[in-house]
């Protein structure tokens, strides 16, 4: 069904969340070995730490940032920016800030909490490869500290990537969420509004999600780069 939808569709918007970046290794939020099980985010991803309480701060996206570079985008990542060249997809959308699509070759992608592979001065400005963090350099030329380009708590989504997101939601034919419990406001949003706007609504995640009573579609307990690949082996062969 899935593959004859996509077949079909004029306009197809991707929405990714954690459970994509999982597969590729690294750790969620709120799971039971969540980053937020270990770390208290009031205390660590918020603008108050990186004014007050800046070692820690810098030497847990320090972790991260190392975390990005041992892993990399999976197999889900790069059947992704394949259908985007054949025109199978036209944007992702995503909650995660592993950097993972476009480094699998995707173009269009609206990172609606930013990327942890870019870092830029809290005071000028000036963007720097997260490389720095992996060198434990993290001042500025001009004296600033280097934050990752993420949005922190209490932080507004970027707005050119807000924009883009609502703009494809509201153009979708077909919006397919891949691995988020669409429970962080406001980009849960995105998948109503598409529904809203007359998009077919399907959603994969291992659990279940509180709007898949909207959904066209629903598929839990698999993961999503096993889908994908069922769902590209398909297309191949028809």
């Amino acid at each position: 069904m899935l593959q004859d939808w996509l077949a079909a569709s004029n306009y197809t918007v991707i929405f990714t969340g954690a459970g994509m970046s999982t597969e590729s290794g690294l750790p969620d939020f709120r799971s039971a070995n969540g980053l937020w099980r270990k770390k208290d985010p009031s205390q660590l991803a918020t603008t108050e730490a990186l004014n007050h309480n800046v070692h820690e701060f810098v030497e847990f996206y320090r972790e991260r940032v190392l975390g990005i570079k041992k892993y990399g985008p999976h197999k889900g990542h790069k059947i992704l920016a394949d259908w985007e060249k054949k025109q199978l997809i036209h944007s992702i959308i995503t909650q995660n800030v592993d950097g993972f699509h476009t480094e699998a070759g995707s173009i269009r992608v609206a990172e609606l909490h930013g990327t942890l592979q870019t870092l830029h001065c809290q005071l000028c400005n000036k963007k720097y490869s997260s490389e720095k963090y992996v060198d434990e350099d993290f001042i500025c030329e001009c004296g600033g500290m280097l934050r990752p380009s993420i949005i922190l708590f209490g932080e507004s989504l970027p707005e050119d990537a807000f924009n883009m997101a609502f703009e494809e939601a509201q153009k979708a034919e077909l919006f397919i969420v891949l691995g988020s419990s669409l429970s962080v406001s406001p980009a849960n949003q995105f998948p109503l509004i598409a529904k809203e706007s007359g998009a077919k609504l399907v959603i994969i995640n291992e659990e279940q999600t509180d709007y898949d009573i909207y959904a066209d579609l629903v598929i839990h307990k698999r993961k999503v780069g096993e889908v994908l690949k069922e769902i590209d082996s398909m297309l191949r062969e028809s």
